[in-house]
C-alpha cells in the first residue's frame, strides 16, 4: 500500500523541531558533568584533608595516651621505691645530690625537649611548604598543647622538689641567667618577638604591647610577693634564741610551703601568655612566633654545651690582662667604672 506523500512530509516536518532541543540538552548535560567533576574534586581534597585532619589528631591524642602511662609508670616506680626504704620524698631523702622528684623532672624534661624538637621541625616545614590557614592553625595548636604539658609536668615537679625547680638545675647553665621563678619571664619574651615578627599592623602592636606591659605588671607584683616571703622567712630563721628551736623550724617550713604556689602562679601567667599570643596574631605569625621562641631556647642550650667543652687552659690566660685591666680601675676612683662600656 503506497504512503500518502502529504502525511510523510508533515511527518518529517513535525520531527524537525525536535533536533534542536536534543543538541541543547546534550550540551547542558555536558555542562553539569563538567561541573560535577569540578565538584567531585573539591569534595574529594576536602574529605582528603578531613582525613589528614583526624590522623593528626589521632596521634597527638596517642601521644598523650603514651606520655601519660609513662608518668603513671614512674609514679608507681617511686611509690614502689619509697615503701621498700630505697628512696625518700622531697622532705630531705636525695639520691645522690638529686631527690626522686627532681631525677623525675629532668627525665620528663628531657623527654619535653625530644617532642620540642620535632614540633619545631614539622612547624618549619609548614611554613615552608605554604600548607594552608586550616593546617597550620592545627599545628600551632598542637604546640600549644606541647607547651600546657610541660606546665602540667613541672607543676608535678613543684609538688615534689620546688628547689629544684626554681634554680633552674633542670635547663642548661645558660638558660638559669635568664630564669624567673622557674622558666622564661613573659615580658622579656614578648620583647624579643616584637623585633622578630615585623610586619605588625597598628592593632596587633598595640595588642601585644598591651599584653607585655600587664605581664610586666604581673611579674612585679610576684616578685614582690617573693621577696616578702624571703625577709619573713630570713626574720623567722634568724628569731634568736628566745624562740624555740622546734617552733621556729615548724613556721619556717609552713612559710617555704608558699614557693609551690609562686612557682604556680609564675606558670599560669607565662601559659597564658602563650595562648594570648595566636588570638592577636595570624596563624602564619602565631607559626613563626613558636618557631622564634624554641629556636631561641635552642640557642641557649647550644650556648651552654659550647661553654662546657671550651678550652679552660687558653681562656685563664687570656684572663690574665683583663683582670690587671680591672684591678687597675679600681685604683683609680676617679675614672669611671664603666667608661670601657
Amino acid at each position: 500500500m503506497a504512503s500518502d506523500p502529504s502525511r510523510t512530509g508533515t511527518s518529517l516536518n513535525q520531527s524537525a523541531p525536535i533536533v534542536k532541543p536534543l543538541q541543547e540538552k546534550k550540551r547542558a548535560s555536558t555542562s553539569e558533568k563538567q561541573l560535577d567533576a569540578k565538584t567531585l574534586r573539591r569534595l574529594a581534597q576536602n574529605r582528603e584533608a578531613a582525613k589528614k585532619s583526624r590522623l593528626r589528631k589521632k596521634a597527638y591524642v596517642q601521644q598523650l595516651e603514651s606520655s601519660r602511662m609513662k608518668l603513671t609508670q614512674l609514679e608507681q616506680e617511686l611509690q614502689r621505691a619509697r615503701s621498700q626504704g630505697l628512696l625518700l620524698g622531697s622532705s630531705g631523702g636525695v639520691v645522690g645530690n638529686i631527690s626522686s622528684g627532681a631525677a623525675m623532672c629532668d627525665m620528663e624534661y628531657a623527654r619535653w625537649l625530644e617532642d620540642d624538637e620535632r614540633h619545631m621541625s614539622e612547624l618549619r616545614t609548614g611554613l615552608h611548604s605554604n600548607l594552608s590557614d586550616t593546617d597550620l592553625r592545627l599545628m600551632v595548636n598542637t604546640y600549644l598543647s606541647h607547651y600546657d604539658e610541660n606546665f602540667r609536668l613541672k607543676g608535678m615537679a613543684a609538688k615534689f622538689d620546688v628547689f629544684h625547680l626554681l634554680t633552674g638545675m633542670w635547663t642548661s647553665p645558660a638558660e638559669r641567667c635568664f630564669l624567673w621563678m622557674g622558666g622564661f619571664r613573659p615580658s622579656e619574651l614578648i620583647k624579643i618577638l616584637i623585633s622578630q615578627l615585623d610586619p605588625l599592623t597598628e592593632q596587633q602592636l598595640m595588642g601585644i604591647c598591651s599584653l607585655q606591659h600587664s605581664s610586666q605588671q604581673a611579674e612585679e607584683a610576684l616578685s614582690q610577693g617573693l621577696e616578702q616571703l624571703q625577709q619573713s622567712l630570713i626574720d623567722t630563721v634568724a628569731g634568736g634564741p628566745a624562740i624555740d628551736g622546734m617552733q621556729q623550724m615548724a613556721i619556717a617550713l609552713s612559710k617555704l610551703a608558699n614557693l609551690e604556689g609562686f612557682v604556680r602562679q609564675a606558670d599560669n601567667l607565662r601559659q597564658q601568655t602563650l595562648h594570648q599570643l595566636p588570638r592577636i596574631l595570624t596563624v602564619r605569625q602565631a607559626a613563626r612566633c613558636f618557631l622564634v621562641i624554641g629556636e631561641y631556647y635552642a640557642r641557649l642550650r647550644a650556648l651552654s654545651s659550647l661553654w662546657a667543652s671550651r678550652p679552660r687552659g687558653r681562656l685563664m690566660s687570656d684572663e690574665q690582662p683583663c683582670q690587671t685591666t680591672t684591678e687597675l680601675q679600681m685604683v683609680q676612683p676617679s675614672q669611671s667604672h664603666f667608661s670601657h662600656f
